[in-house]
């Protein structure tokens, strides 16, 4: 299941994070007004473009998922749009007649059509994105039994080993099959990717007969809004002490929400309460209407989801100061020793493979090594808390960020010491970034996987996909921000005419100051969250569930 992820997930990275390796040596972008560097706004509009799809898509897959189709179907319908997006883009690359003529020069002059049918198969994979990224997590974790101990025991884990395979598809991704589009052809390039796919998707519906199904439950958005109306209309009603008076389906039946385990009522947000207050004016009978009365379950749904914005917010800052990965660490290698050996250079953005190998080796010492030393000092079944493991992703974070900045600082102490200002390449090792890549991906273990975990447990059962797919569009809120806070900071800094903080040569700005920013910026979230999950109440279900 988890490998089935990371295909559909790198092969869509590979178009949204970093179009300098990848678009440029596609001959439908690049080629269209001459050469890659020709077009550079058909490249950051098709990416940029893209992505923004691929983040929005989720959201329509999980409610689809949560609503009507249920995961199992909603991922099955996507994983087929997937493969024939992917399979689109191969016969682009390869079929004559959809793939452009170039000339000697290897300039090529796409045709509209060709054009069409390359964007036909890149959005239907935005499209395919959207049905699988939300859902697949959280219906591998559905396969395990919540009321079998051992079982839940090992739902943990599952998080840490799904995330590792879809780090290994990245790894496999972004080393050969980039060498066989730079070296072989663009139709292998597209070709192996879309036949792996299909062979996942094979593994996928052989699987059916084995799988837990979770009954979808009906549009979540229909009845958040009916707790709203509800307790407004009954404003001026007065919540009883006892709240065992509160509205709620019997102890005999199923909670009125399918594919929902009831809710116990608790006291925060009292005002939606008074939803399932019984008036005089309310039938309690089949014919009730949950516009004027709601069960304590379908309240708690609210109000759980309400808890969850502070935790999500937290992940606005932390994917704001990730993207630097693919941005401006790369800016930052641009301008170092790039030299592996005596004649080799290796471009700067390649070191993200640190990061990769940083994530797969962390998931490993955290499962076989952390867990089992945490559970004996803490007594928790899994060490840490939730919450706990995505505050201490979210400090290493902090130490990414004051790590780019020393060595930033480092760097412009020997351009002026030197007088390095116009030096193309500053005779300090590249290598020397690794530590902040690598502490990235630390941190990416505990924060990413435990937002995972926590959104797939916390969320009411109803609502899981939906909550995952607003857990995914932290990640794009988090790279707007970062593109919002390098333009303030540009504009500021160069409003008395002074080259600013990150200037077109490096070597005359201050990145280390945007990466201070970072950094304090990261402090505060940390802050803010500590005081969040101090005071976050998990939520209680009861113990039966019906599949």
């Amino acid at each position: 299941m988890a490998a089935y992820m990371a295909l559909a997930e790198v092969e869509e990275d590979k178009y949204t994070e970093d179009g300098t390796t990848d678009y440029r040596n596609n001959p439908a972008i690049r080629n269209r007004t001459g050469t890659w560097k020709a077009c550079p706004y058909i490249l950051v509009t098709t990416v940029t473009n893209l992505y923004g799809t691929c983040s929005v898509t989720p959201l329509l897959g999980a409610f689809l998922a949560d609503s009507y189709l249920g995961r199992y179907w909603t991922i099955a319908a996507s994983s087929i749009v997937y493969v024939f997006g992917m399979a689109i883009l191969a016969l682009s690359a390869s079929v004559h007649g959809l793939k452009p003529l170039c000339d000697d020069k290897h300039v090529c002059h796409p045709t509209s059509m060709q054009i069409a049918v390359f964007y036909v198969g890149l959005y239907l994979m935005a499209l395919g994105t959207g049905g699988i990224k939300p859902c697949v997590s959280s219906y591998g974790a559905d396969q395990f039994d919540n009321s079998d101990e051992s079982e839940n025991k090992s739902k943990s884990s599952f998080f840490n080993w799904f995330y590792l395979s879809v780090n290994i598809g990245a790894l496999v991704s972004s080393t050969v099959l980039i060498w066989i589009q730079t070296n072989v052809s663009w139709s292998w390039g597209f070709g192996i990717p879309a036949a792996a796919m299909a062979v996942a998707v094979v593994s996928f519906f052989s699987g059916t007969r084995l799988y837990r199904n979770v009954r979808p439950g009906g549009s979540p958005f229909t009845r958040i809004f009916q707790v709203i109306v509800a307790s407004v209309r009954k404003s001026r009603v007065e919540v009883p002490k006892n709240k065992s008076l509160l509205y709620e389906t019997t102890a005999e039946e199923e909670s009125v929400i399918k594919g929902s385990r009831k809710l116990d009522h608790t006291n925060k947000l009292s005002f939606f309460d008074k939803a399932a207050v019984v008036t005089q004016s309310d039938k309690i009978d089949d014919s009730v209407s949950p516009w004027r009365l709601c069960t304590v379950t379908q309240i708690e749904e609210l109000k759980c989801i309400i808890g969850l914005l502070p935790i999500l917010a937290s992940g606005i800052i932390f994917y704001a100061a990730y993207s630097q990965m693919s941005t401006l660490f790369v800016l930052q290698g641009n301008t170092m020793d790039l030299h592996m050996g005596t004649s080799f250079e290796i471009p700067s953005a390649s070191l993200s493979l640190f990061n990769i190998v940083s994530v797969i080796s962390c998931v490993v010492v955290y499962d076989r090594v952390i867990i089992p030393s945490a559970k004996r000092i803490t007594g928790h079944k899994n060490g840490f808390s939730q919450l706990q493991r995505i505050g201490i992703g979210l400090a290493l974070l902090i130490f990414a960020m004051l790590c780019a900045g020393t060595l930033e600082l480092m760097r412009l102490k020997m351009v002026k010491k030197h007088n390095y200002y116009e030096l193309q390449h500053v005779p300090m090792s590249v290598f020397w970034q690794v530590p902040q890549y690598f502490i990235i991906g630390c941190a990416e273990v505990f924060t990413c996987i435990g937002q995972l975990e926590f959104f797939y447990e916390q969320a009411p059962d109803a609502m899981r996909s939906l909550c995952s797919a607003l857990s995914l569009t932290t990640s794009a809120l988090g790279n707007y921000l970062s593109t919002l806070l390098v333009s303030i900071v540009t504009d500021v800094s160069t409003r008395n005419g002074g080259a600013g903080w990150i200037p077109d040569n490096l070597n005359y700005g201050h990145l280390d100051y945007f990466f201070w920013m970072l950094a304090l910026l990261s402090a505060v979230n940390f802050g803010v969250f500590f005081l969040v999950a101090k005071h976050y109440p998990y939520k209680k279900v009861e113990p039966v569930f019906h599949y």
